[in-house]
């Protein structure tokens, strides 16, 4: 390699190495103000003499002399010639100019005005006469500044600096560890990366195609099998003697032989397909763990910025942090570091107090801060923890109503959980006045969308007067989910495994209704039970009372989903919606190949449980200003259940009819003051009854809506043409559309 090869070399692999000195320097300056001080003032002077040396060895003067003049100030700040706090932040300006320098090498080798007015800075706060521009920043103490008892150790010609370029940056004693690390790997471009993911799912999925198609080959040679004992029974019972008999017999030496053979061939190919679908299920994985970034990443810049805002409102807060060396997909990265600025911005702003109100509570005067991380099988749980005021609901409550969010009557209805939940409300902050750090009603509602935007979830829980702690739930990949597959007539969809709680069978016994909302006993808990299939728009659900039902999770909430039945729970390689057919559409997270050639979708649990807190908890502004009767006419008990609930909610009586028979006979003997009728339905379909309603003088003036899973305009012409007076879409059905419509009817 020539030596211009070489330089350039060293510089690339400088920058990159410099880049994570930086941040250690940063850390240990702000631990400068707590009381592992000498420790962390060790650490930082090591690392700004190795840089040192390696930027004069490189040609960077003036990363050198930066270094060399944040070492000096770093020394009076230890020998009490420096205020601690002036010299943390003037080291903290230092790295941001370093930073910058590592970004333009050019700068570097020649320096500029802020190059020289950082020196002049550090030197003043070091008590040092500034060096003339363009000299040896070495300059002498200034009038009235201790002498040193001896030189100082950057003064001292380094060995490391008279050996060769290359081992320079990688022998250096403190450096020694981290470049063995480094050897053992490499940078790969993340694209890359990407596409070996996305290839490995792909394998795994075709090799799980493999094993399907070993199953029915070897069905095949068994039903061969089969056919050749029945030829050699017959073979056997007849008596024929001359060249007849030995070609008989050479065909039954061939079909001895063929069926040892295919035995052979079955276990072998079976046993391949085995070992090789288990070599690309390990692959997946280590792909998956290549692509995990530890959360250190992220973290390293929090403790400055926590100080610099906490700084700002004259407020002294340590960040703590644990487990930080776990990983997360790094597509997730981005999405992870934005949500934990706002927490931290509010837990700085709103929840730790100044040290005034601290001292008067009887807490330190030093607020705290923790961020604790933890691995949940695949799942990534991170708290986020402060020990300040807390929240108070009264003020939150008070706060909606003053900007117009909710009415009077409508927050004095939320319960405490509710109430604390409006933070994640777009537009809501307590702030009156609007500052640098908050104020503008944004923050808390990006983190729920980003959360849910990558299928997790955040909740909060708070004491007041003793702080508050926000939760983030969050997968830890997502090229490969774990997911339960479940049927919803020919269909298969998935949903992700962490968010199922339980599978059951739905027994009559177990319903119960609760506040209007039909509900199921699930762990002494009462949850909300809901028609999948309805709620997606896709049938009128199950046709039998014991259906199978799924017990989903997201934050605090729980839904028993009734579904058609389950297929399995795997491993799926997940892909983004692609066209415009699924790509935007609701309760649609991604797709998944399967091994039959089928393609499964992935549903997103969020906007599902948003979905069921919709119908089983109305907001007070929805009810009825007068209870109606309504008669439900419905083949499906899923279907009435739900819609019954639906009703229910919005304050009205409601009775049920099992199909249009039954339905038509209870409006003759009952007033009712609306009918809702499905369509598909035995004995007498939606359409006829409304026909035979609207054929009928006493009951021709009573509002019949037809419900249904039928959609296109066809269905609803013939509806309307029935004598309807209006059509609603099962999938499309929530309380406020429904509560139009009653108060448009009648």
């Amino acid at each position: 390699m020539d030596t211009e090869a070489l330089k350039k070399s060293l510089l690339k692999k400088f920058q990159e190495v410099t880049a994570d000195r930086l941040q250690k320097i940063q850390l240990g300056v702000i631990d400068l103000e707590k009381p592992t001080a000498a420790q962390a003032a060790e650490d930082v002077a090591r690392e700004l003499h190795t840089m040192k040396g390696e930027a004069r060895m490189l040609g960077l003067p003036a990363i050198g002399h930066l270094a060399h003049a944040t070492e000096d100030l770093l020394r009076a700040e230890r020998e009490g010639r420096a205020a601690t706090r002036l010299a943390a932040d003037l080291m903290l300006q230092a790295c941001d100019t370093l930073s910058d320098l590592i970004d333009d090498l050019s700068l570097a080798q020649q320096g500029g005005p802020d190059v020289d007015a950082m020196l002049r800075a550090l030197q003043e706060a070091a008590g040092q006469a500034p060096a003339a521009k363009g000299g040896d920043t070495q300059a002498a103490p200034a009038a009235g500044a201790p002498t040193p008892s001896k030189p100082a150790r950057s003064d001292v010609p380094s060995a490391a600096m008279t050996r060769p370029p290359e081992s320079a940056a990688v022998r250096d004693e403190v450096t020694a560890p981290k470049g063995q690390a480094l050897e053992r790997s490499i940078r790969v471009n993340v694209e890359l990366l990407d596409a070996v993911g996305l290839l490995a799912g792909d394998l795994l999925v075709e090799s799980a195609r493999s094993r399907l198609r070993a199953r029915e080959l070897e069905a095949l040679l068994q039903r061969h099998s089969r056919i050749s004992d029945r030829f050699l029974r017959i073979a056997e019972s007849i008596h024929i003697d001359g060249p007849l008999r030995d070609e008989l017999d050479a065909i039954e030496g061939d079909l001895h032989l063929l069926r040892d053979d295919s035995f052979r061939f079955t276990r072998g190919h079976g046993d391949g397909v085995e070992q090789l679908h288990g070599n690309l299920a390990q692959l997946a994985d280590h792909v998956a763990d290549a692509r995990l970034v530890p959360l250190s990443t992220v973290f390293e810049a929090f403790p400055r910025a926590v100080r610099e805002m906490a700084h700002v409102q004259g407020k002294e807060v340590d960040l703590i942090t644990e487990n930080a060396d776990i990983g997360v997909d790094r597509s997730m990265l981005a999405d992870v570091r934005d949500a934990l600025v706002h927490m931290l911005r509010n837990s700085v702003d709103h929840g730790i107090e100044s040290e005034e109100v601290r001292r008067t509570l009887g807490k330190p005067p030093t607020g705290t801060i923790r961020i604790r991380v933890r691995a949940d099988g695949d799942m990534l749980l991170l708290d986020i923890e402060d020990d300040g005021r807390g929240i108070d609901p009264e003020k939150l409550r008070n706060t909606a109503v003053s900007k117009g969010l909710l009415t009077a009557a409508q927050a004095a209805s939320l319960s405490e959980r509710e109430a604390i939940e409006l933070l994640f409300r777009n537009g809501f902050s307590t702030r009156e006045q609007v500052s640098e750090i908050s104020g503008r009603g944004v923050g808390m509602d990006v983190v729920k969308r980003k959360a849910e935007a990558l299928n997790g979830s955040v909740t909060v829980t708070s004491r007041l007067g003793l702080g508050t702690t926000f939760s983030l739930r969050l997968p830890q990949s997502l090229a490969l989910m774990k997911v339960l597959l479940i049927r919803l007539g020919d269909d298969v969809y998935g949903m992700p495994a962490a968010d199922v709680d339980a599978v059951t069978r739905i027994k009559p016994e177990d319903r119960m209704e609760v506040f209007g909302t039909i509900a199921v006993n699930h762990r002494e808990k009462p949850v909300a039970l809901v028609a999948l299939g309805p709620m997606l728009g896709l049938n009128g659900g199950p046709r039998y009372d014991r259906p199978p039902a799924v017990i989903v999770r997201h934050g605090e909430d729980r839904a028993a989903l009734v579904v058609d039945g389950f297929v399995d729970e795997r491993e799926v390689a997940v892909k983004p919606c692609g066209g415009d057919f699924l790509k935007g559409a609701p309760f649609v997270a991604g797709t998944a190949a399967l091994e039959d050639g089928r393609i499964a979708v992935l549903l997103h649990v969020p906007d599902l449980m948003t979905e069921v807190r919709k119908m089983a908890r109305p907001v007070t502004q929805q009810q009825a200003s007068r209870r109606l009767r309504v008669l439900l006419v419905d083949d499906s008990p899923i279907a009435r259940a739900t819609e019954s609930a639906l009703v229910k909610a919005l304050g009205h009586f409601v009775d049920e009819a099992q199909d249009g028979e039954e339905g038509y006979a209870m409006a003759l003997a009952e007033e009712y003051d609306l009918i809702l009728t499905d369509v598909q339905m035995p004995k007498l379909d939606g359409f006829a009854l409304t026909r035979r309603l609207k054929g009928n003088a006493d009951l021709a003036r009573l509002p019949v809506v037809i419900l249904s899973s039928l959609a296109s305009p066809e269905d609803k012409r013939r509806g309307l043409d029935a004598g309807a007076d209006a059509y609603l879409v099962k999938g499309e059905l929530g309380v406020e559309s429904l509560a139009q419509t009653f108060d448009r009817l009648t």
